[in-house]
């Protein structure tokens, strides 16, 4: 897949809408836990103000329903003010409230504020889409995490505007292709977390594609779905399936299953991990996914990690850059291994 890159852009004198993903974790008293995405997207922020005469930068933080303090980006704009050494005062501009850095940068307040952002296709949702466009020449999408969206600023802007991918979101898109097209073998596939919905295509695609596919978590609840659509493929699985047994507790897998999934592990020359084994969140409940993380960085193979409450989980114990890639989509990055085409991506090649 060949994204149309900003470099290729002539973006010298313009104003640039810059959708990132600044969607992060924040603690109760609103402080930012983890500045992973953030700190991904600055190489894309950097190239823009130094090229073009005015970005607009656009993102959601969490799901309010409405306008909720508790969800604002004030925290973000904190942390720019850090990284880019300027001083942001709250502002409005053209109807949009936000920050404003010196003449040439402005942070947006979240977008989901607006019932608008999440329903395009819908009267208001155009008139909202055509509100932003307005705002700039050019748009830059380096959101890989929503870019399964049908978001207005997603899908809706590029429609009126010169689009283009942002740095990181073609280091996503480059990086995932290759993986799913000549992967080093075995390829083990870890699954954790929740949401059986949107994991089982993944689960369904890596029966046809991986040597060896791992479920923990309140997924390994599921194993008569999971076993049910084992034997549906039966005549075209490529993979064996191990689903972790879950503790007395229910909110972990088992030793044994954990030692299980290590073993495997030290075959594989490709490892693809999205999701927890545990409620790591839950002091005393992550021993189980930090041996496994460990077990991945030990075996020498080419990692991948995704997945928000993983990615914050490793950064946490101080694992991540052990990893040798990590998405900051959770469920972007599922739907595109999955072999779903991606709204966002559609839109940039349109």
């Amino acid at each position: 897949m060949k994204l149309p890159n900003i470099k290729d852009a002539n973006i010298v004198g313009k104003t640039v809408f810059l959708r990132a993903d600044f969607n992060v974790p924040l603690s109760e008293n609103l402080k930012i836990e983890d500045d992973t995405r953030l700190v991904l997207t600055l190489p894309t922020v950097f190239y823009l103000l130094n090229n073009a005469s005015e970005v607009i930068i656009a993102s959601h933080l969490g799901r309010p329903k409405g306008k909720d303090n508790n969800l604002s980006l004030k925290p973000i704009a904190k942390w720019l003010e850090k990284e880019i050494k300027l001083k942001a005062q709250k502002d409005n501009l053209q109807g949009f409230e936000g920050w404003k850095f010196a003449d040439n940068l402005f942070l947006l307040e979240n977008l989901r504020f607006y019932n608008q952002e999440e329903a395009p296709s819908t009267s208001s949702g155009l008139e909202f889409t055509k509100r932003l466009a307005a705002l700039a020449d050019i748009y830059v999408n380096d959101a890989f995490g929503v870019s399964h969206r049908e978001n207005a600023s997603i899908v809706g802007v590029p429609k009126f505007l010169p689009h283009f991918a942002g740095f990181r979101l073609e280091e996503e898109v480059k990086v995932l292709s290759e993986l799913m097209k000549d992967p080093k073998r075995p390829l083990v596939v870890i699954v954790g977390g929740a949401k059986i919905e949107t994991k089982l295509p993944l689960i369904d695609k890596m029966h046809d594609f991986a040597d060896y596919v791992l479920v923990g978590g309140k997924l390994a609840s599921e194993s008569k779905i999971l076993f049910k659509l084992q034997h549906e493929k039966r005549d075209k699985v490529r993979s064996t399936l191990l689903i972790g047994e879950l503790n007395e507790t229910g909110d972990d897998i088992t030793d044994e299953s954990l030692n299980n999934f290590l073993q495997i592990v030290k075959l594989a020359k490709t490892v693809v991990w999205n999701g927890p084994l545990g409620k790591v969140e839950e002091k005393g409940k992550s021993e189980r996914t930090r041996k496994l993380a460990q077990g991945i960085i030990e075996s020498g193979a080419y990692s991948v990690v995704g997945g928000g409450d993983t990615l914050s989980f490793l950064k946490k114990e101080g694992l991540l850059d052990k990893f040798s890639f990590y998405s900051t989509g959770g469920g972007a990055m599922l739907a595109f291994l999955s072999g779903e085409k991606l709204s966002g991506l559609e839109a940039l090649l349109a």
